[in-house]
């Protein structure tokens, strides 16, 4: 099963490069000598026949030899990534993670695929959010996407309002990944040590 693509469904790796919390480039930030986003690369690359990134910074992700799109409309956040995303991506429908989430499980991601059917997202839900960058949008978004924007409204979850949205619930990812770590990234510096240690605890 691990040989074989997802069938219809796009990567898509949102790699925006504004990470004003953290202080710098955390996709780039290193865990054992590996940057994150090359970690998330890793787990992606065996489940998508097409993978993109989306990012203003396309140098920096030279080295991963993807192709890389900027952002189509500047200054929106996630929602623009997801916006350009939806665009250029050959499949119908995008699994959409952040660069900064190394602990990504392949079987959940799957799963996300699996149950999409005629819904226009799969979201997580995980402690009473909705985890927008780790989950799956259809282009029958896009029109949605556009009215939001021109309303000036950027956050993604106010976009489900609007489609048809299959949320995963806590038990569904817990068959998956029982520790929730697919949803672990780092937003400020000191987080850093919290993820070093969760990959020791992975890994030992």
């Amino acid at each position: 099963m691990d040989g074989n693509f997802i069938q219809g469904v796009s990567g898509v790796i949102l790699a925006g490069g504004k990470s004003s919390r953290y202080g710098k480039n955390k996709a780039l930030v290193s865990i054992n000598g590996v940057p994150l986003i090359k970690r998330v690369l890793r787990v992606m690359e065996p489940l998508f026949r097409s993978i993109v990134i989306i990012t203003n910074m396309p140098d920096e992700y030279a080295f991963l030899n993807l192709p890389m799109f900027k952002d189509r409309i500047k200054g929106l956040g996630p929602l623009g990534g997801i916006h350009t995303g939806l665009q250029v991506i050959p499949e119908n429908a995008g699994i959409f993670v952040a660069c900064d989430m190394p602990f990504l499980n392949s079987e959940l991601i799957r799963y996300i695929a699996s149950v999409r059917q005629n819904f226009d997202v799969v979201v997580p839900t995980f402690s009473g959010k909705f985890e927008a960058l780790h989950a799956l949008y259809t282009k029958k978004c896009l029109p949605k996407i556009e009215l939001l924007i021109r309303d000036g409204i950027y956050q993604t979850i106010q976009l489900y309002q609007f489609v048809d949205v299959r949320y995963l619930a806590e038990d569904e990812i817990r068959q998956f990944d029982p520790q929730f770590n697919s949803f672990s990234n780092i937003n400020k510096p000191g987080e850093l040590q919290e993820m070093k240690r969760k990959f020791s605890t992975a890994t030992t």
